[in-house]
């Protein structure tokens, strides 16, 4: 079940669309003998190269978002880790209050990641209203209660270098792969499949004169409509593939990033 979910992520209702109007595009050309040995090689100049160009860009934002974020857990614990064992005496509640402050942060980083972009503004608002929770954490409940100058300066570091991994990951939610790149890429996998006709009547034809029983088998079971069937699946796939990966926060595609806040908050304070 899993793995047909998967199937049906990269070929989907747009791949049905296109494959039986690049099918009713052949027939209507093998009917009216519109031939025309066009050239492969301007489906991969016009759409493959584009595509795995994006898809290569896509991964790359992934990966990224993937070490910035593994960044900011590791300066989260470090920050619970010096409210609760770089103090003498630490009081509890003032660990239940970095515990807290953890919580409600990482709670509004996941919600504005998975988000729509247009509420970027808002929920950042929340996410440096969290920052400034840390700082002050550090101010009054370490600073105050006898942490040395200079572990409160190594602490603000966690929190400066958290902020900078933060915008990091903004940059990659808010800027995606070149749009006018993507839009041409989608333009000539909507139309090739389907202006293709010609080349696919022509090569129905080759197999028609030559006579032999290949050339039966081939009609006799509608074979002359396996081509632009598989290029229309590879070319939506492809471009599938790259969508997926463009927000790898959206929890839509395989790949995405999970952003589990119960799981981080309750790992904690565990010995």
């Amino acid at each position: 079940m899993h793995r047909l979910r998967r199937f049906f992520l990269i070929v989907n209702l747009q791949t049905l669309i296109i494959s039986v109007l690049a099918v009713s595009s052949t027939a209507l050309c093998i009917h009216y003998k519109i031939y025309a040995d066009f050239p492969f090689s301007l489906i991969a100049m016009s759409v493959v190269f584009p595509i795995v160009f994006s898809i290569g860009g896509a991964y790359k934002r992934r990966e990224a978002a993937l070490r910035e974020y593994a960044a900011i857990k590791g300066y989260l614990r470090a920050i619970f880790f010096v409210s609760r064992d770089w103090l003498e005496k630490p009081k509890k509640e003032n660990v239940d209050k970095m515990v807290g402050i953890i919580g409600r942060f990482f709670s509004n980083f996941r919600t504005m990641f998975m988000g729509p972009v247009e509420d970027l503004e808002k929920n950042e608002e929340k996410i440096y209203d969290n920052f400034s929770e840390f700082s002050l954490y550090i101010k009054h409940e370490l600073r105050e209660e006898g942490l040395s100058s200079g572990e409160c300066s190594r602490t603000n570091q966690y929190l400066q270098k958290m902020m900078i991994s933060f915008e990091s990951i903004k940059h990659i939610y808010q800027y995606r792969t070149p749009r006018t790149l993507r839009s041409f890429s989608n333009l000539f996998i909507k139309i090739l499949p389907i202006l293709y006709g010609p080349f696919f009547a022509h090569m129905d034809s080759e197999f028609t004169f030559g006579g032999s029983n290949a050339a039966g088998f081939w009609q006799t079971y509608g074979l002359e409509y396996l081509i632009p069937v598989l290029l229309t699946m590879i070319l939506v796939s492809l471009d599938n593939i790259q969508e997926h990966l463009e927000n790898p926060f959206d929890q839509v595609g395989e790949d995405d990033i999970t952003i589990n806040v119960e799981k981080f908050v309750s790992y904690l304070d565990h010995k």
